[in-house]
């Protein structure tokens, strides 16, 4: 087993970084509402719990979207989540639009539906905030961002983001800080596109390991030799590493052709607080 790198934060520390995140993030467009797609799983949990902290519960909106094939657990929870915790919640289900597409695309397979779904979700998250005036708060964790498993304009299209530099094994930790509930911490990993599916028979790996790997990767900056001499495999240093770097366009925002002097996100870089 390779032996762990320094994965371990102040909690109690973070909790107090993500939240004053959220309310000055929030504050610099003008808003004062957050909405949250809600799936039932630790991600979402997490952000809920934080964006409460944070905000408290009479300013954020739960959304829940369940597909056809979603796990009735995860709807429960997440149902059980938003009254908990006290916020308003709407609920939707995809399943016309998701099928009535796919109609015209009977072949189509499993990666297309999901993606499809995704964008369907964030669709209307977007659409709903214009009615809460609500900023769109995201979900996705370090983990996920690294490896690509996101949908671009799906669940990578939020405002803002308080759990994108902490890795899956991180964000299960602060869960326990934050007290959500311990069924939802214990979940296996999903999508839930399907029966059975998870993230990591997706990876075909565990997210303890890829977290300890990718922590070397990517902030420590070890070599693929170092890695080996660390204790991971070379399948696996090889295969993460391409994951990475075929994901790169998801991580960055739409390449503009340069014509002027002062071209957007090239020169023109401000931060989105600009002329505050």
């Amino acid at each position: 087993m390779p032996g762990q790198p320094q994965l371990d934060l102040d909690y109690e520390n973070t909790l107090g970084l993500l939240t004053t995140f959220i309310r000055d993030e929030l504050a610099k467009p003008g808003f004062s509402r957050l909405i949250i797609g809600l799936s039932g799983g630790l991600d979402s949990a997490v952000v809920a719990y934080l964006s409460v902290k944070a905000i408290g519960s009479g300013d954020v909106v739960a959304v829940i979207l369940p597909y056809k094939e979603s796990g009735p657990d995860n709807i429960r929870d997440a149902r059980k989540m938003a009254d908990d915790l006290g916020l308003k919640k709407y609920e939707i289900d995809i399943t016309p639009q998701i099928d009535g597409y796919f109609q015209k695309f009977p072949e189509a397979d499993l990666n297309r539906r999901g993606n499809k779904m995704a964008r369907e979700r964030m669709s209307i998250l977007y659409d709903l905030s214009a009615v809460e005036k609500a900023l769109v708060i995201g979900t996705s964790n370090k983990t996920e961002i690294l490896l690509g498993y996101g949908t671009l304009f799906g669940d990578l299209g939020y405002a803002m983001n308080p759990l994108g530099d902490l890795y899956k094994t991180q964000v299960r930790i602060l869960a326990r800080h934050l007290g959500v509930p311990e069924n939802i911490i214990a979940k296996k990993p999903s999508a839930d596109l399907f029966a059975g599916q998870s993230d990591e028979g997706d990876f075909g790996f565990s997210y303890d390991d890829v977290d300890r790997l990718l922590y070397l990767l990517v902030d420590e900056r070890f070599t693929p030799e170092q890695c080996e001499k660390a204790g991971f495999g070379r399948l696996l240093i090889d295969k993460v590493i391409k994951m990475i770097v075929t994901s790169q366009f998801k991580r960055s925002t739409p390449i503009i052709a340069k014509l002027s002097n002062r071209t957007v996100g090239i020169d023109f870089r401000y931060p989105r607080d600009w002329g505050k």
